[in-house]
């Protein structure tokens, strides 16, 4: 796809958060629509993909973004890896998704209960992979307190990711922003901004 048809079809980042925040309220709510699942759909993105946001999210199988946000075929580009952790391939195809897609809106999205964040709280053991990715969320959410702490974790850990992605070169372009969303209630709401970002 070129530059210009991905310009053309841009979703701006006001536009892809009010699709968004309106997709969960549907989701929370139990009034799906499922939309862009039919055979219609799926002949449309043949000849490419338009999505209106990136979604980085933690691979928690209770936490599928499409789903959450009353979504459908090519309406996110999803990147998911537990704790939605950053690394080089993470930001990579967040990068590709925001310079050759054309989207305009990047989410990180945390959640209630997220176990990757947990384990380094409790200070779970871990080899391999494993102990790599619980490494890198150590320095953020390893300090804080257990009882109390792990939804503050959780959600100083949106604020770092949130933070990573806005020091990149591409991201000045984009609107970068956070989300918790709640397993109880199903709703997803706004982090509200760390002191310091702007």
């Amino acid at each position: 796809m070129s530059h210009d048809n991905a310009r053309a079809s841009r979703v701006s980042a006001g536009e892809g958060l009010e699709r968004l925040l309106s997709g969960n309220r549907r989701h929370a709510s139990g009034r799906e629509v499922h939309p862009h699942q039919d055979p219609a759909r799926r002949e449309e993105i043949v000849s490419g993909q338009h999505p209106f946001a990136v979604i980085l999210g933690c691979s928690d199988s209770r936490v599928p973004p499409e789903i959450l946000f009353d979504c459908g075929l090519g309406d996110l580009f999803v990147v998911r890896t537990a704790g939605h952790c950053l690394d080089e391939a993470a930001s990579g195809s967040i990068q590709y998704a925001v310079e050759h897609l054309g989207v305009e809106l990047v989410v990180v999205l945390g959640h209630a209960f997220c176990g990757a964040v947990t384990a380094v709280l409790e200070d779970a053991g871990a080899a391999g992979h494993l102990k790599n990715l619980l490494d890198r969320l150590r320095p953020v959410v390893g300090g804080l307190p257990r009882p109390g702490g792990l939804e503050r974790a959780i959600a100083e850990n949106v604020h770092r990711t949130v933070a990573e992605l806005k020091s990149e070169a591409w991201a000045r372009k984009v609107t970068v922003l956070g989300m918790h969303y709640d397993l109880r209630s199903g709703r997803v709401r706004l982090e509200p901004p760390a002191a310091g970002e702007e």
